[in-house]
Protein backbone atom coordinates (compact mmCIF):
# COMPACT_ATOMS: atom_id res chain seq x y z
CA UNK A 1 0.00 0.00 0.00
CA UNK A 2 2.53 2.32 1.07
CA UNK A 3 4.12 1.82 -2.74
CA UNK A 4 0.78 2.81 -4.37
CA UNK A 5 0.50 6.06 -1.94
CA UNK A 6 4.06 6.55 -3.23
CA UNK A 7 3.75 6.59 -6.71
CA UNK A 8 0.27 8.45 -6.62
CA UNK A 9 2.19 11.11 -4.40
CA UNK A 10 4.76 11.52 -7.36
CA UNK A 11 2.20 11.46 -9.82
CA UNK A 12 0.09 14.21 -8.85
CA UNK A 13 2.97 16.60 -7.93
CA UNK A 14 4.15 16.34 -10.87
CA UNK A 15 1.27 16.87 -12.73
CA UNK A 16 0.35 20.57 -10.52
CA UNK A 17 4.74 21.22 -10.85
CA UNK A 18 4.29 20.85 -14.52
CA UNK A 19 1.09 22.81 -15.12
CA UNK A 20 1.75 25.29 -12.45
CA UNK A 21 -0.95 24.97 -10.56
CA UNK A 22 -1.34 25.42 -6.38
CA UNK A 23 -3.54 22.99 -4.29
CA UNK A 24 -6.32 25.67 -4.42
CA UNK A 25 -6.60 25.62 -8.34
CA UNK A 26 -5.84 21.59 -8.85
CA UNK A 27 -8.46 21.59 -6.22
CA UNK A 28 -11.13 23.89 -8.47
CA UNK A 29 -10.03 21.99 -11.67
CA UNK A 30 -10.83 18.61 -10.57
CA UNK A 31 -13.13 18.94 -8.23
CA UNK A 32 -11.18 17.29 -5.38
CA UNK A 33 -11.10 18.94 -2.11
CA UNK A 34 -7.32 20.77 -1.57
CA UNK A 35 -7.37 18.55 1.73
CA UNK A 36 -7.91 15.50 -0.52
CA UNK A 37 -4.93 16.47 -2.93
CA UNK A 38 -2.80 16.91 -0.10
CA UNK A 39 -3.24 14.24 1.43
CA UNK A 40 -2.57 12.68 -1.85
CA UNK A 41 0.26 14.86 -2.27
CA UNK A 42 1.81 13.71 1.69
CA UNK A 43 1.24 10.13 1.05
CA UNK A 44 -1.10 9.88 3.73
CA UNK A 45 -4.34 9.11 1.54
CA UNK A 46 -4.84 6.61 -0.92
CA UNK A 47 -7.97 7.86 -3.04
CA UNK A 48 -10.61 5.76 -4.55
CA UNK A 49 -10.87 4.56 -8.32
CA UNK A 50 -13.65 7.36 -8.83
CA UNK A 51 -11.65 10.43 -7.42
CA UNK A 52 -8.71 9.54 -9.66
CA UNK A 53 -10.74 10.04 -12.65
CA UNK A 54 -11.78 13.58 -10.81
CA UNK A 55 -8.36 14.35 -10.81
CA UNK A 56 -7.42 12.69 -14.29
CA UNK A 57 -10.13 14.87 -15.82
CA UNK A 58 -9.36 17.82 -14.42
CA UNK A 59 -5.75 17.54 -15.76
CA UNK A 60 -6.82 16.35 -19.04
CA UNK A 61 -4.75 13.38 -18.17
CA UNK A 62 -5.67 9.71 -19.40
CA UNK A 63 -6.71 7.63 -16.28
CA UNK A 64 -3.56 5.13 -17.13
CA UNK A 65 -1.13 8.30 -16.03
CA UNK A 66 -2.17 7.84 -12.15
CA UNK A 67 -1.29 3.46 -12.58
CA UNK A 68 1.71 4.59 -14.64
CA UNK A 69 2.71 7.75 -13.29
CA UNK A 70 3.58 8.63 -17.27
CA UNK A 71 2.37 7.42 -20.86
CA UNK A 72 4.41 4.03 -21.01
CA UNK A 73 5.42 1.74 -23.54
CA UNK A 74 4.13 -1.35 -24.72
CA UNK A 75 4.49 -3.95 -22.16
CA UNK A 76 5.25 -1.48 -18.84
CA UNK A 77 1.68 -1.27 -17.38
CA UNK A 78 0.93 -1.80 -13.88
CA UNK A 79 -2.79 -2.15 -12.07
CA UNK A 80 -4.47 0.20 -9.47
CA UNK A 81 -6.84 -1.05 -6.76
CA UNK A 82 -8.44 1.75 -4.53
CA UNK A 83 -8.18 0.98 -0.80
CA UNK A 84 -11.52 -1.05 -0.05
CA UNK A 85 -10.44 -3.39 -2.71
CA UNK A 86 -14.20 -3.02 -3.98
CA UNK A 87 -12.52 -1.97 -7.72
CA UNK A 88 -9.17 -2.19 -9.59
CA UNK A 89 -8.14 -1.14 -12.65
CA UNK A 90 -5.23 -2.72 -14.69
CA UNK A 91 -4.66 -0.90 -18.35
CA UNK A 92 -4.71 -4.02 -21.09
CA UNK A 93 -2.89 -1.27 -22.96
CA UNK A 94 -0.64 1.59 -22.31
CA UNK A 95 -2.24 4.66 -23.23
CA UNK A 96 -2.17 5.57 -27.18
CA UNK A 97 -1.26 9.20 -27.73
CA UNK A 98 -1.85 9.21 -31.40
CA UNK A 99 -5.26 7.25 -31.41
CA UNK A 100 -6.09 8.60 -28.26
CA UNK A 101 -7.91 5.74 -26.05
CA UNK A 102 -7.12 3.90 -22.97
CA UNK A 103 -8.21 0.11 -22.67
CA UNK A 104 -8.51 -0.96 -19.27
CA UNK A 105 -9.74 -4.14 -17.63
CA UNK A 106 -11.98 -3.35 -14.73
CA UNK A 107 -13.34 -5.61 -11.48
CA UNK A 108 -15.94 -4.67 -8.97
CA UNK A 109 -16.26 -6.99 -6.12
CA UNK A 110 -19.34 -8.79 -5.12
CA UNK A 111 -22.49 -5.64 -4.70
CA UNK A 112 -19.99 -3.38 -5.37
CA UNK A 113 -20.83 -0.20 -7.14
CA UNK A 114 -19.33 3.17 -8.31
CA UNK A 115 -19.99 6.39 -9.50
CA UNK A 116 -17.94 8.13 -11.70
CA UNK A 117 -17.74 12.26 -12.67
CA UNK A 118 -17.98 13.57 -16.15
CA UNK A 119 -14.92 12.90 -18.44
CA UNK A 120 -13.77 15.48 -20.17
CA UNK A 121 -16.52 17.03 -23.40
CA UNK A 122 -16.45 14.26 -26.56
CA UNK A 123 -15.21 11.63 -23.78
CA UNK A 124 -16.75 8.21 -25.33
CA UNK A 125 -16.61 5.17 -23.27
CA UNK A 126 -17.28 1.49 -24.56
CA UNK A 127 -17.56 -1.41 -22.08
CA UNK A 128 -17.83 -5.28 -22.44
CA UNK A 129 -18.88 -6.92 -19.96
CA UNK A 130 -16.08 -10.45 -19.17
CA UNK A 131 -17.43 -12.53 -16.17
CA UNK A 132 -20.62 -11.10 -14.14
CA UNK A 133 -23.54 -8.58 -14.90
CA UNK A 134 -23.14 -4.87 -15.29
CA UNK A 135 -25.42 -1.99 -14.07
CA UNK A 136 -24.16 0.41 -16.12
CA UNK A 137 -25.69 4.00 -15.26
CA UNK A 138 -25.28 6.89 -17.42
CA UNK A 139 -27.12 9.95 -16.54
CA UNK A 140 -30.29 8.70 -14.85
CA UNK A 141 -30.25 6.17 -17.37
CA UNK A 142 -29.50 2.20 -16.31
CA UNK A 143 -28.66 -0.69 -18.39
CA UNK A 144 -28.22 -4.37 -17.81
CA UNK A 145 -25.68 -5.91 -19.26
CA UNK A 146 -24.71 -9.68 -19.33
CA UNK A 147 -21.47 -11.51 -19.74
CA UNK A 148 -20.12 -10.88 -23.62
CA UNK A 149 -22.68 -7.64 -24.52
CA UNK A 150 -21.21 -4.64 -24.78
CA UNK A 151 -22.62 -0.76 -25.05
CA UNK A 152 -21.13 2.68 -25.76
CA UNK A 153 -22.12 5.68 -24.06
CA UNK A 154 -21.16 9.51 -23.58
CA UNK A 155 -18.60 9.79 -21.25
CA UNK A 156 -18.98 13.22 -20.57
CA UNK A 157 -22.04 12.51 -18.06
CA UNK A 158 -21.77 11.04 -14.85
CA UNK A 159 -21.90 7.43 -14.89
CA UNK A 160 -22.08 5.03 -12.43
CA UNK A 161 -20.99 0.59 -12.55
CA UNK A 162 -23.03 -1.26 -10.42
CA UNK A 163 -22.52 -5.00 -9.24
CA UNK A 164 -25.43 -6.43 -8.29
CA UNK A 165 -24.64 -10.24 -7.96
CA UNK A 166 -22.64 -11.90 -5.34
CA UNK A 167 -19.67 -12.81 -7.15
CA UNK A 168 -16.51 -10.58 -9.01
CA UNK A 169 -17.47 -8.37 -11.69
CA UNK A 170 -15.06 -8.01 -14.97
CA UNK A 171 -15.63 -5.87 -17.98
CA UNK A 172 -13.44 -3.83 -20.33
CA UNK A 173 -13.49 -0.36 -20.78
CA UNK A 174 -12.37 1.13 -23.84
CA UNK A 175 -12.34 5.53 -23.25
CA UNK A 176 -11.74 7.40 -26.11
CA UNK A 177 -10.87 10.78 -25.25
CA UNK A 178 -11.70 13.66 -27.92
CA UNK A 179 -8.98 15.91 -27.29
CA UNK A 180 -5.10 14.57 -26.86
CA UNK A 181 -5.12 14.12 -23.12
CA UNK A 182 -1.63 15.50 -21.63
CA UNK A 183 -0.14 18.07 -19.29
CA UNK A 184 -2.28 21.11 -19.89
CA UNK A 185 -1.25 24.95 -19.15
Amino acid sequence: MADVQQHLSSALRQLRQANGWSLTLAAERTGVSKAMLGQIERGESSPTVATLWKIATGFNVPFSFFINGRVVPAGDVAGFSQPNAEMSVQPLLPYDPQLRFDLLAVELAAGAQSHSSPHEAGCIEQVVVIEGELLLGVGDLWRRLQCGEAFQFSADVAHSYRNPLNTPLRFHSLIHYLHRPGVTN
